[in-house]
């Protein structure tokens, strides 16, 4: 099992910027495809973006799109979301997630990677807080 750690939330106004980090440990996360999702209070939880093993293919909520980015380094075990031109409805506590199969983000369908119920591992979630 991977435990992962989310950090870098915080309270910021409208248009502001945060970078948030999912630090894993207990195995290698390196072969998996990575998530970040959030959930606002009494919303359900909904997909960020995601990104594959290497790195090198990405995917983004239509809501995101153009304002944030998803990276990795795995030689450091962490998964990154730089968030820009942040917006009040951006308000949510994120979390990241582990897929739970080896799998091609580049050949799974957005409603595997959208959905939540393909990640097996979670961290404990970081707030994120903007203000108009």
């Amino acid at each position: 099992q991977v435990q992962l750690v989310e950090s870098g939330g915080g309270l910021v106004q409208t248009g502001g910027s945060l970078r948030l980090a999912c630090t894993a440990s207990g195995r290698a996360f390196t072969d998996r495809v990575m998530g970040w999702f959030r959930q606002a209070p009494g919303q359900e939880r909904e997909f960020v973006a995601a990104i594959s093993s290497t790195g090198g293919s990405t995917r983004y909520a239509e809501s995101v799109k153009g304002r944030f980015t998803i990276s990795r380094d795995n030689a450091q075990n962490t998964v990154y979301l730089q968030m820009n031109s942040l917006k009040p409805e951006d308000t949510a506590v994120y979390y990241c997630a582990l897929d739970r199969t080896y799998r091609s983000l580049d050949s799974s369908s957005p409603l595997t990677y959208k959905n939540p119920l393909s990640y097996e591992d979670w961290g404990q979630g970081t707030q994120v807080t903007v203000s108009s």
